[in-house]
Protein backbone atom coordinates (compact mmCIF):
# COMPACT_ATOMS: atom_id res chain seq x y z
CA UNK A 1 0.00 0.00 0.00
CA UNK A 2 1.55 3.46 -1.36
CA UNK A 3 1.74 6.15 1.58
CA UNK A 4 -0.63 8.31 -0.05
CA UNK A 5 -3.01 4.93 0.28
CA UNK A 6 -2.29 4.31 4.04
CA UNK A 7 -2.02 8.49 4.61
CA UNK A 8 -5.17 10.30 2.68
CA UNK A 9 -4.77 13.97 2.95
CA UNK A 10 -6.90 15.99 4.89
CA UNK A 11 -7.34 12.36 7.06
CA UNK A 12 -3.68 12.93 7.97
CA UNK A 13 -0.98 15.49 6.99
CA UNK A 14 2.60 15.04 4.96
CA UNK A 15 6.02 16.86 5.71
CA UNK A 16 5.41 18.49 2.61
CA UNK A 17 2.02 19.96 3.42
CA UNK A 18 3.67 21.28 6.43
CA UNK A 19 6.46 22.90 4.52
CA UNK A 20 3.77 24.95 2.57
CA UNK A 21 2.85 26.35 5.68
CA UNK A 22 5.68 29.03 5.21
CA UNK A 23 4.27 30.33 2.39
CA UNK A 24 1.45 31.55 4.70
CA UNK A 25 3.54 32.93 7.74
CA UNK A 26 3.34 36.51 7.26
CA UNK A 27 1.53 39.48 7.75
CA UNK A 28 0.94 38.82 11.56
CA UNK A 29 2.97 39.04 14.55
CA UNK A 30 2.90 37.16 17.63
CA UNK A 31 4.50 40.38 19.36
CA UNK A 32 1.76 42.34 21.77
CA UNK A 33 3.26 45.60 20.44
CA UNK A 34 2.29 44.91 16.65
CA UNK A 35 -1.47 44.19 17.55
CA UNK A 36 -4.20 46.48 16.36
CA UNK A 37 -6.86 47.24 18.76
CA UNK A 38 -9.29 44.19 17.51
CA UNK A 39 -6.60 41.98 17.51
CA UNK A 40 -7.17 38.76 19.69
CA UNK A 41 -3.69 40.06 21.38
CA UNK A 42 -4.72 44.21 21.41
CA UNK A 43 -6.54 45.20 24.27
CA UNK A 44 -7.37 43.99 27.14
CA UNK A 45 -4.82 41.17 26.58
CA UNK A 46 -1.98 44.28 26.02
CA UNK A 47 -0.37 44.23 29.27
CA UNK A 48 -0.08 40.75 29.51
CA UNK A 49 1.60 39.80 26.70
CA UNK A 50 4.99 41.28 26.40
CA UNK A 51 6.51 41.71 22.95
CA UNK A 52 10.19 40.82 23.70
CA UNK A 53 11.20 43.31 26.15
CA UNK A 54 12.80 45.75 26.46
CA UNK A 55 16.95 46.10 27.66
CA UNK A 56 18.22 49.16 29.50
CA UNK A 57 21.10 50.70 27.37
CA UNK A 58 21.90 54.08 28.61
CA UNK A 59 20.79 57.66 30.80
CA UNK A 60 21.42 60.29 27.87
CA UNK A 61 20.50 64.44 28.26
CA UNK A 62 16.32 64.28 27.74
CA UNK A 63 15.57 65.37 23.99
CA UNK A 64 12.26 67.16 23.41
CA UNK A 65 9.68 64.35 21.95
CA UNK A 66 11.23 61.55 24.07
CA UNK A 67 8.80 60.29 26.64
CA UNK A 68 8.67 61.76 29.79
CA UNK A 69 7.93 58.31 31.66
CA UNK A 70 11.46 57.37 31.35
CA UNK A 71 13.24 60.43 32.98
CA UNK A 72 15.54 58.75 35.38
CA UNK A 73 14.55 61.27 38.09
CA UNK A 74 17.52 60.48 40.87
CA UNK A 75 19.82 61.30 37.51
CA UNK A 76 18.06 64.55 37.17
CA UNK A 77 18.11 65.66 40.35
CA UNK A 78 22.05 65.38 40.80
CA UNK A 79 22.84 66.94 37.86
CA UNK A 80 19.62 69.31 38.00
CA UNK A 81 19.53 68.66 34.44
CA UNK A 82 16.86 65.95 32.79
CA UNK A 83 17.96 62.85 31.86
CA UNK A 84 15.98 60.02 30.26
CA UNK A 85 16.51 56.44 30.43
CA UNK A 86 17.18 54.80 26.61
CA UNK A 87 15.89 51.41 26.35
CA UNK A 88 16.29 48.74 23.21
CA UNK A 89 14.17 45.67 22.45
CA UNK A 90 15.69 42.58 23.10
CA UNK A 91 17.06 40.48 20.51
CA UNK A 92 14.61 37.42 20.92
CA UNK A 93 11.78 36.15 22.37
CA UNK A 94 12.16 32.60 22.59
CA UNK A 95 8.72 30.51 21.41
CA UNK A 96 7.59 27.01 22.14
CA UNK A 97 4.88 25.23 20.12
CA UNK A 98 2.65 22.62 22.18
CA UNK A 99 0.69 20.68 19.85
CA UNK A 100 -1.48 17.73 20.68
CA UNK A 101 -1.65 14.91 18.72
CA UNK A 102 -3.44 12.54 20.66
CA UNK A 103 -6.20 10.17 19.72
CA UNK A 104 -9.33 12.86 20.22
CA UNK A 105 -7.76 14.68 17.45
CA UNK A 106 -8.34 12.05 15.39
CA UNK A 107 -11.91 13.77 14.05
CA UNK A 108 -13.16 16.02 11.07
CA UNK A 109 -16.80 15.82 9.78
CA UNK A 110 -16.05 17.83 6.57
CA UNK A 111 -12.85 18.51 5.51
CA UNK A 112 -10.28 18.14 7.64
CA UNK A 113 -9.14 16.61 11.25
CA UNK A 114 -8.62 18.24 13.98
CA UNK A 115 -5.13 16.60 13.90
CA UNK A 116 -4.46 17.88 10.88
CA UNK A 117 -5.22 21.56 11.88
CA UNK A 118 -3.42 21.49 14.88
CA UNK A 119 -0.22 20.34 12.53
CA UNK A 120 -0.24 23.07 10.10
CA UNK A 121 -1.08 25.92 12.66
CA UNK A 122 1.58 24.23 14.05
CA UNK A 123 3.73 24.69 10.92
CA UNK A 124 2.62 28.12 10.50
CA UNK A 125 3.55 29.16 14.23
CA UNK A 126 7.09 27.94 14.07
CA UNK A 127 7.78 29.70 10.11
CA UNK A 128 5.87 33.10 12.00
CA UNK A 129 8.39 32.83 14.77
CA UNK A 130 11.44 32.35 12.97
CA UNK A 131 10.92 35.18 10.22
CA UNK A 132 10.79 37.49 13.49
CA UNK A 133 14.00 36.58 14.89
CA UNK A 134 13.60 34.75 17.80
CA UNK A 135 14.28 30.94 18.55
CA UNK A 136 11.73 28.60 17.78
CA UNK A 137 11.11 24.95 19.36
CA UNK A 138 8.36 22.40 20.10
CA UNK A 139 6.75 19.58 21.95
CA UNK A 140 4.63 16.90 20.23
CA UNK A 141 1.68 15.54 22.99
CA UNK A 142 0.59 11.80 21.66
CA UNK A 143 -0.82 8.88 22.87
CA UNK A 144 2.34 6.88 22.52
CA UNK A 145 4.73 9.66 24.21
CA UNK A 146 5.80 13.05 23.75
CA UNK A 147 8.34 14.72 21.58
CA UNK A 148 10.74 17.80 22.58
CA UNK A 149 12.71 19.50 20.02
CA UNK A 150 14.12 22.60 22.15
CA UNK A 151 14.44 26.24 20.75
CA UNK A 152 16.62 26.98 17.99
CA UNK A 153 17.35 29.93 15.27
CA UNK A 154 17.34 27.20 12.74
CA UNK A 155 14.97 26.69 9.68
CA UNK A 156 16.49 22.62 10.20
CA UNK A 157 15.26 22.96 13.71
CA UNK A 158 11.02 23.54 12.42
CA UNK A 159 12.11 20.47 10.17
CA UNK A 160 12.64 18.14 13.43
CA UNK A 161 9.56 19.45 14.80
CA UNK A 162 7.70 19.17 11.81
CA UNK A 163 9.00 15.53 11.10
CA UNK A 164 8.00 14.54 14.67
CA UNK A 165 4.30 15.70 14.01
CA UNK A 166 3.88 13.60 11.09
CA UNK A 167 5.27 10.95 12.53
CA UNK A 168 2.98 11.28 15.67
CA UNK A 169 0.22 12.57 12.76
CA UNK A 170 0.76 9.06 11.38
CA UNK A 171 0.50 6.92 14.37
CA UNK A 172 -2.72 8.21 15.06
CA UNK A 173 -4.03 5.00 12.40
CA UNK A 174 -3.59 2.70 14.88
CA UNK A 175 -2.92 4.24 18.96
CA UNK A 176 -4.86 3.75 20.74
CA UNK A 177 -6.13 6.37 23.52
CA UNK A 178 -4.22 6.62 26.73
CA UNK A 179 -4.53 7.48 29.94
CA UNK A 180 -4.49 11.89 29.34
CA UNK A 181 -4.15 13.03 32.56
CA UNK A 182 -0.79 10.88 33.21
CA UNK A 183 -0.05 11.76 29.65
CA UNK A 184 -0.79 15.81 30.53
CA UNK A 185 1.35 15.29 33.67
CA UNK A 186 4.02 14.00 32.16
CA UNK A 187 4.47 16.62 29.22
CA UNK A 188 3.94 19.63 32.16
CA UNK A 189 7.02 18.63 33.81
CA UNK A 190 9.05 18.88 30.52
CA UNK A 191 7.88 21.51 29.54
CA UNK A 192 8.38 23.63 32.46
CA UNK A 193 12.28 22.52 32.54
CA UNK A 194 11.96 24.03 28.84
CA UNK A 195 9.87 27.72 29.47
CA UNK A 196 11.65 29.41 32.58
CA UNK A 197 10.98 32.77 31.87
CA UNK A 198 9.86 35.08 29.33
CA UNK A 199 8.93 32.80 26.01
CA UNK A 200 6.49 33.12 23.96
CA UNK A 201 4.38 29.36 24.29
CA UNK A 202 1.64 28.68 21.57
CA UNK A 203 -0.68 25.52 22.87
CA UNK A 204 -2.85 24.03 19.85
CA UNK A 205 -5.44 21.17 20.72
CA UNK A 206 -8.97 20.58 20.77
CA UNK A 207 -9.05 20.88 24.93
CA UNK A 208 -11.74 18.15 24.67
CA UNK A 209 -11.20 17.62 28.30
CA UNK A 210 -11.44 20.92 30.35
CA UNK A 211 -10.05 18.69 33.04
CA UNK A 212 -8.38 21.25 36.45
CA UNK A 213 -5.19 20.10 35.66
CA UNK A 214 -5.21 21.28 32.03
CA UNK A 215 -6.01 24.73 33.86
CA UNK A 216 -3.38 24.88 36.31
CA UNK A 217 -1.02 24.11 33.95
CA UNK A 218 -1.52 27.11 31.48
CA UNK A 219 -2.03 29.15 34.38
CA UNK A 220 1.02 28.29 35.97
CA UNK A 221 3.37 28.26 32.33
CA UNK A 222 1.39 31.80 32.28
CA UNK A 223 3.45 33.16 35.27
CA UNK A 224 6.67 34.35 33.79
CA UNK A 225 5.81 33.44 30.16
CA UNK A 226 3.59 34.64 27.25
CA UNK A 227 0.93 31.99 26.62
CA UNK A 228 -1.74 31.67 23.70
CA UNK A 229 -4.12 28.93 23.23
CA UNK A 230 -6.04 27.78 19.97
CA UNK A 231 -8.48 25.35 20.15
CA UNK A 232 -9.22 23.18 17.05
CA UNK A 233 -12.93 22.86 16.68
CA UNK A 234 -15.29 20.75 14.18
CA UNK A 235 -18.88 21.84 13.31
CA UNK A 236 -20.03 18.18 14.51
CA UNK A 237 -18.85 19.30 17.69
CA UNK A 238 -21.38 21.59 18.46
CA UNK A 239 -23.90 21.60 15.31
CA UNK A 240 -24.93 18.24 15.24
CA UNK A 241 -26.90 16.62 11.63
CA UNK A 242 -30.39 17.15 10.93
CA UNK A 243 -30.67 12.94 10.15
CA UNK A 244 -30.56 9.69 12.08
CA UNK A 245 -26.35 8.76 12.40
CA UNK A 246 -24.87 6.75 14.51
CA UNK A 247 -21.82 7.91 16.84
CA UNK A 248 -19.57 5.59 18.45
CA UNK A 249 -16.43 6.23 21.09
CA UNK A 250 -14.68 2.96 19.80
CA UNK A 251 -16.09 0.80 22.59
CA UNK A 252 -20.10 1.53 22.19
CA UNK A 253 -22.49 3.01 19.42
CA UNK A 254 -25.31 4.38 20.03
CA UNK A 255 -28.12 5.70 17.12
CA UNK A 256 -29.23 9.94 17.42
CA UNK A 257 -31.81 11.26 16.05
CA UNK A 258 -29.97 14.18 14.91
CA UNK A 259 -33.75 15.66 13.54
CA UNK A 260 -34.87 16.10 17.18
CA UNK A 261 -34.85 20.02 17.86
CA UNK A 262 -34.12 19.86 21.61
CA UNK A 263 -31.53 17.58 20.88
CA UNK A 264 -29.56 19.99 18.50
CA UNK A 265 -30.35 22.81 21.33
CA UNK A 266 -29.28 20.96 23.89
CA UNK A 267 -25.99 20.26 22.11
CA UNK A 268 -25.06 23.28 20.97
CA UNK A 269 -25.45 24.83 24.63
CA UNK A 270 -23.06 22.32 26.12
CA UNK A 271 -19.79 23.11 23.64
CA UNK A 272 -20.75 26.59 23.78
CA UNK A 273 -21.36 26.71 27.96
CA UNK A 274 -18.05 23.92 28.15
CA UNK A 275 -15.89 26.99 25.59
CA UNK A 276 -17.27 30.03 27.75
CA UNK A 277 -16.06 28.27 30.71
CA UNK A 278 -12.74 27.63 29.42
CA UNK A 279 -12.30 31.14 27.98
CA UNK A 280 -13.65 32.42 31.10
CA UNK A 281 -11.05 30.87 33.42
CA UNK A 282 -7.87 31.55 30.88
CA UNK A 283 -9.31 34.95 31.19
CA UNK A 284 -8.58 35.43 34.59
CA UNK A 285 -5.09 34.86 34.23
CA UNK A 286 -4.99 36.89 31.15
CA UNK A 287 -4.39 34.27 28.16
CA UNK A 288 -5.92 34.81 25.13
CA UNK A 289 -8.10 31.97 23.52
CA UNK A 290 -9.17 31.59 19.95
CA UNK A 291 -10.63 29.36 18.14
CA UNK A 292 -9.54 27.40 14.78
CA UNK A 293 -11.87 25.25 12.82
CA UNK A 294 -11.22 21.76 10.42
CA UNK A 295 -13.12 23.80 7.42
CA UNK A 296 -11.33 26.63 6.29
CA UNK A 297 -8.24 27.11 5.49
CA UNK A 298 -5.58 27.95 8.38
CA UNK A 299 -4.06 30.76 7.11
CA UNK A 300 -7.49 32.93 6.23
CA UNK A 301 -8.32 31.76 9.59
CA UNK A 302 -5.13 33.04 11.33
CA UNK A 303 -5.68 36.58 9.50
CA UNK A 304 -8.83 37.39 10.54
CA UNK A 305 -7.61 36.43 13.97
CA UNK A 306 -5.01 38.85 14.42
CA UNK A 307 -6.93 40.87 11.99
CA UNK A 308 -9.62 41.07 15.27
CA UNK A 309 -12.60 40.92 12.25
CA UNK A 310 -13.77 37.15 13.62
CA UNK A 311 -16.13 36.65 10.93
CA UNK A 312 -18.77 33.77 10.85
CA UNK A 313 -16.96 30.43 9.06
CA UNK A 314 -18.30 28.38 6.70
CA UNK A 315 -18.11 25.55 8.72
CA UNK A 316 -20.68 27.32 11.26
CA UNK A 317 -18.20 27.94 14.00
CA UNK A 318 -16.67 31.24 14.38
CA UNK A 319 -12.82 32.58 15.36
CA UNK A 320 -13.30 34.47 18.17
Amino acid sequence: MSTKEAFPKDVFTSLRELLEMEFYARNFSFLARKQKVKSILGGKHASKLRGRGLDFEEVRNYVKGDDIRNIDWKVTARTKETHTRVFSEEKEKPALIVVDQSKSMMFGSQKRTKAVVAAELAALSAFRVLKEGDRVGGVVVADNGIDIVFPKRDRRNILRFLEKIVSRNHELAESVSQGYDDLLHDAMKKIRNIVTHDFLVVIIGDFHRYSPDVIKFISQIGLHNDVIVAKVTDPFERDIPDTKFVAGDGKTQITVEGSNKKLQSRFAEGFDSDLLSFKSQMKKYRIPVFTVNTVDPVDQQIKEVFKGKGREQRGKGKVT
